[in-house]
């Protein structure tokens, strides 16, 4: 009688379920590393799911008869945090906080513990990357030492959940979920199944307390939150933490948000006593004096409209291919401003040296920067200045019209607030009529206050 060979063994990834014949280290279908796994082998044995009759107050309703009513929401005593969540953390809620290394996440979420303890919560910071007493060292250093901030410094999921039977926190704070791991999953700390594990168990336990959780989550090299995808799947809001190492500035934005906007944005800035709130960061990124080939543009960077100067340099440059350096604006945007600039407005740019950059370190690389960088670039060509009462707001096209942009009554709204009595957009049609409006006003001026025309 003949027998039956049995299956070859397949494997599996854990993430997106594609299957193949031989074990691959990287998923074929959404390219994750570490993902793929042998699956069990079938046994033949059939197994039912028997069906269960829901509890009454669990029962399937008409969407019509379900009442609502706003969550209510606990400030965490950081306005620029609260901002991002939409008024502050709702109770049982799962918020991700990720970043890159050494942004700034320990010591954002130390100040949210603090100021939450100082309001009379008890807080558990469970750190599994540092040691207690480097916790309270920068907790010294910031001033976030208080009695109702408990502090314990553990890898293993088991023990956490211990420390919170314990301590019965009213926020939980995991410094980070990469470093913890659970004795009932197979592999190291950081591997996607322990990472989904942890997660997943921390979250359950949130919501059947109805106790709100922050989880630190690491980022991979392209930025990306490290870990399978089904993280950010899992938790109720996703915040990124970033900003350029080389300035004090930092963004907290929202990328996904159950009880809130996503188009929010909080600024803060890294000081030698901890990390600062910055509520109106309007003057942080202009320069005190006017010269020749700057502009300022108004940026939108959430729903705040912000102010940021764009300045130009050009050089002349006997090289066959002249230099063009950017910083804080887009390198392929600046190359196609310079080109219009060139064909449309008559200002050579071809055998010059260009250099663009943001000042204070923002970047810049929305559409609405073309019409600023390209003044800041005729101005030092021109050898002229922009008045500081002008802003200017636009995309350009290869045709050199100047196109609106998103929020431009916002925009506005804000360059007025700000003491700017023009602004140079769309209504000027194109950016050789842009350039003439400025020039115009400027001339204006120089008649009034004798002062060199544009």
């Amino acid at each position: 009688m003949a027998t039956r060979k049995p299956a070859p063994p397949a494997y599996v990834c854990t993430e997106c379920g594609w299957t193949t014949a031989k074990w691959v280290g990287r998923c074929g279908e959404c390219q994750q590393w570490g993902t793929v796994q042998e699956q069990a082998a079938p046994t033949g044995i059939l197994r039912r799911v028997t069906a269960l009759a829901p509890a009454a107050e669990r029962s399937a309703r008409p969407i019509t008869q379900i009442t609502t009513q706003e969550a209510p929401r606990r400030t965490t005593g950081v306005g620029e945090f609260d901002r991002v969540l939409g008024g502050g953390i709702v109770p049982g809620a799962a918020i991700l906080l990720s970043g890159e290394p050494g942004v700034g996440k320990s010591t954002l979420l130390l100040e949210v513990a603090a100021q939450a303890a100082r309001a009379g919560r008890r807080v558990l910071y469970a750190s599994a990357e540092e040691s207690p007493g480097q916790v309270r060292l920068r907790a010294e250093r910031t001033g976030a030492l208080h009695d109702e901030l408990y502090l314990a410094s553990e890898t293993d999921l088991a023990t956490i959940l211990g420390h919170i039977d314990e301590v019965q926190p009213q926020l939980i704070i995991v410094d980070s979920v990469q470093t913890v791991s659970s004795s009932l999953t197979d592999g190291a700390a950081g591997q996607p199944s322990q990472v989904r594990e942890v997660a997943s168990t921390l979250i359950r336990v949130a919501k059947d307390r109805d106790l709100p959780i922050i989880i630190v989550g690491h980022v991979t090299k392209d930025g990306q939150v490290a870990g399978p995808r089904v993280l950010e799947h899992l938790v109720d809001v996703v915040c990124h933490f970033e900003g350029d190492r080389q300035t004090a500035l930092r963004f907290v934005r929202a990328l996904k948000n159950r009880f809130g906007p996503t188009d929010e944005v909080g600024c803060f800035e890294m000081t030698g006593a901890g990390i600062a709130e910055v509520p109106d960061p309007s003057g942080l990124f202009l320069s005190q004096a006017t010269a020749e080939g700057t502009c300022v543009a108004i940026s939108l960077e959430g729903r705040r409209a912000l102010p940021v100067e764009v300045q130009a340099l050009t050089v002349p440059s006997t090289a066959p291919n002249p230099r063009r350096i950017v910083h804080g604006v887009d390198s392929s945007r600046v190359a196609m401003v310079l080109a219009i600039l060139e064909r449309r407005a008559s200002i050579p740019t071809s055998n010059l040296d260009v250099y663009v950059s943001t000042v204070g370190g923002v970047r810049f690389t929305e559409p609405a920067a073309d019409l600023a960088i390209a003044i800041a670039v005729a101005g030092s060509v021109q050898k002229t200045s922009v008045p500081r009462t002008v802003a200017a707001v636009g995309e350009l096209s290869l045709a050199g019209e100047i196109r609106p942009v998103t929020q431009a009554a916002q925009r506005r709204s804000e360059a007025a607030r700000l003491g700017y009595e023009q602004v140079v957009d769309d209504r000027s049609k194109t950016l050789r009529g842009a350039l003439d409006d400025i020039r115009a006003r400027h001339r204006g001026r120089a008649e009034r206050r004798d002062i060199p025309p544009f």
